[in-house]
Parts: structure tokens; C-alpha cells; sequence
């Protein structure tokens, strides 16, 4: 069965992978493409208004959504895709807990599956991290994220999704962003820096340090195609299921 998928943000450097992405595939189809850009094409698909896209998605019965865009974004082509009996899929960062809210309100009409990454290696960093954080009680923790220089939200939203780890295995625990100038470290606190450079498609590290030895989990993605890759596996999951709101988790299980 092929899947038809509508992308947003078409001229952005995700939409544009995952439109490249489907090209390769069998289970996925382009239904058609939008973005705030209208106007020419993208491998092959002609870039429509987004303005037009509750139209589209009465038009051309898409059967999933995939949004790589902006919060304010996210939040409105969720709702549209509530109203039009569409599933959405989102790897949009820097939403606030209002726009969550806003997403978890469309998960009451339609399938929602939101990840702040589709990286299969980063769903694998994270079981690394539960796993060694209580075996490694008591030691430092500091977690550095770096992306490239385009990326507007901070810390990034693998690196907020990667603290939620850590909080629930060892507790909640201060988080300190970047030192400067007199700054002792305290006991609990956890050290978060986010690193902007080049086209750096992204890289996380955690490190834990203690008793006499350290522990470096790293992950690093080469390509945003491997984001790109698993929204589309995500799209194809999600695909007539029924309303309610899903993690990439199930997905990969």
C-alpha cells in the first residue's frame, strides 16, 4: 500500500530532504507540497501556497501530513489537519507547552506523532542514557549539542528530549546553560551548551564523570536525510490508525 503524504515547509532544508527521501521510496507517495514560499518546484513537486493548504487537504485527501517548519506553523497545520480528517506528523523544535497543548488537542480528532528527532541512533542514545545514568549514580552530567548555524531554537529540541531522560531516571535536577566568569559546579546541577556552526546537520553528546573515569555517549548525524528517512517511516506507520497521540518509539518497536 502506498501512502500519500502532503509536506510542509517545502523550501526548508527538511522539507526539501523529505520531499528527496519519498522519490526513493515505494510505500510513500507526494500528494503535494506547500510552503510560505510559493512558486517553482522541488524534486519535481510543484511548491503550493500554504495559505491554501486546508483546501489542499480537502482536495486531495492526503493520508498523513509530515511538518518540518516553525512552532507557530505546526500549530496551525495541526489544526487543519483535525479539521480535515488528515494524520499528522511534526519533527518541528521550540514548541512551547501551549503549542503541545495545541498538538495534543488535534490527537483528539486525528493520529498526531510528534519526535523531536527520527534518528533511529538518537532512539538507541536515548536507552543508552536511562540506562547508564542510574548505574552511574552520583557523577557529573553535561550534555553538548551543536548544529549548524541556521538553527534558531536552543538548546535543541533532541537535547530538551534527552534532559527528560535523564530527569526521569535520577530525579529533576538543575540545569545550568553555559558558565561563565565564577561558576563552581553544584553536586546535582546537569551542564547544557548549545553549539551553532557551519551546516552541521547535528551531533549530542553526554557525558558523565566521576570516581576517576568519564563516559561519553555521542551520537552524529551525517546527513539530514536519516531526519527525513524516519518521518516518512513514521508516516507510513501512522497511516490509518486511529486518533490519539503516538511516539516514534512505537514506530521503531
Amino acid at each position: 500500500m502506498t501512502v500519500r503524504v502532503a509536506v510542509t515547509g517545502a523550501t526548508g532544508r527538511m522539507g526539501e530532504e523529505v520531499l528527496a527521501a519519498a522519490t526513493d521510496r515505494d510505500d510513500v507517495a507526494v500528494a503535494f507540497a506547500v510552503s510560505r514560499s510559493a512558486g517553482g518546484s522541488v524534486e519535481g513537486v510543484a511548491v503550493e501556497d500554504a495559505a491554501d493548504l486546508p483546501t489542499l487537504l480537502t482536495d486531495e485527501t492526503p493520508d498523513v501530513l509530515v511538518d518540518f517548519t516553525g512552532p507557530a506553523s505546526c500549530v496551525e497545520y495541526a489544526a487543519a489537519c483535525a479539521e480535515a480528517g488528515v494524520a499528522f506528523v511534526s519533527g518541528t523544535t521550540g514548541l512551547s507547552q501551549g503549542g503541545f497543548d495545541s498538538l495534543r488537542e488535534a490527537a483528539e480528532d486525528v493520529p498526531v506523532l510528534y519526535a523531536s528527532n527520527f534518528s533511529r541512533g538518537i532512539a538507541a542514545l536515548r536507552r543508552a542514557v536511562r540506562e547508564a545514568v542510574p548505574a552511574l549514580d552520583g557523577y557529573d552530567i553535561e550534555l553538548t549539542e551543536t548544529h549548524h548555524n541556521a538553527k534558531r531554537d536552543a538548546p535543541s529540541g533532541t537535547a530538551l528530549t534527552l534532559l527528560e531522560d535523564i530527569d526521569d531516571v535520577r530525579g529533576d535536577s538543575p540545569r545550568v546553560h553555559g558558565r561563565e566568569g565564577e561558576a563552581p559546579r553544584t553536586e546535582s546541577e546537569i551542564g547544557v551548551h548549545a553549539r551553532r556552526a557551519g551546516d552541521i546537520a547535528g551531533e549530542h553528546e553526554v557525558l558523565l564523570a566521576g570516581n576517576h573515569e568519564s563516559l561519553s555517549l555521542t551520537h552524529r548525524a551525517g546527513s539530514r536525510g536519516v531526519f527525513a528517512a524516519g518521518a516518512l517511516d513514521a508516516a507510513a506507520w501512522l497511516s490509518g490508525r486511529d486518533a490519539g497521540w503516538y511516539d516514534f518509539t512505537e514506530v521503531l518497536e
